[in-house]
């Protein structure tokens, strides 16, 4: 079979081996393609960062939730319906103006992905891995974040056994908002310390991809 793109194909090489691939696996029975489905629609339907989103939206919102989240963020997520693999041993690390978080996991990549969906391709790079530990505050600045001087930096090392999520400061101006209102403000970024909470007022083609 021929991996070449024909003239009007808008699929690049890696993206013909990749069903080149899925397709003889089917065609051997190795995969179940309603499988294959249900799987991509976990991913970009049921798990991504508008679930972690909603957490740190209703830890904004009720005081009691943030106390909760703060002494056990696995319960507290998974009241939310939010768990399973990669989920099981939460820690919230909580921004303020004293102290930023930033997580990174320096061995591997492990992520949160019932809160955070897949990690984005940048935070397992080798360059992030090791940057992250050794200038944090030059890792932020490529991300367009400068912090006060006298902001504390703390770097969270992810494992196998436990996973941070970060809760990033309420931006002002938001007390009359609702959850979801308040949702569409945190940012996938912010909650891995690499970014802040969008501004109240901005608009959803304002948040990170």
């Amino acid at each position: 079979m021929s991996l070449s793109a024909e003239p009007h194909s808008h699929l690049d090489d890696m993206d013909l081996r990749v069903r080149a691939l899925e397709t003889l696996l089917v065609e051997k029975g190795y995969v179940d393609p309603a499988a294959i489905d249900r799987l991509i629609e976990t991913y970009e339907v049921h798990v991504g960062p508008h679930n972690g989103a909603r957490v740190i939206a209703r830890a904004w919102a009720e005081p009691a939730f943030r106390d909760w989240l703060a002494r056990d963020a696995t319960a507290a997520i998974a009241s939310l319906g939010y768990s399973g693999r990669q989920g099981e041993h939460m820690v919230a690390v909580f921004n303020t103006p004293q102290t930023h978080h930033m997580v990174v996991c320096t061995l591997c990549s492990c992520y949160p992905w019932p809160v955070l969906g897949l990690p984005p391709a940048w935070y397992k790079s080798a360059a992030y891995r090791s940057r992250a530990v050794a200038a944090p505050r030059s890792v932020l600045a490529d991300f367009g974040v400068t912090l006060p001087e006298g902001t504390q930096l703390r770097v969270w090392d992810s494992t196998a056994e436990v996973r941070y999520l970060v809760v990033p400061m309420r931006p002002e101006g938001t007390e009359h908002l609702r959850e979801s209102e308040l949702a569409a403000l945190v940012t996938r970024d912010s909650m891995i310390g690499t970014g802040l909470a969008l501004p109240a007022g901005s608009t959803p083609e304002s948040r990170a991809p």
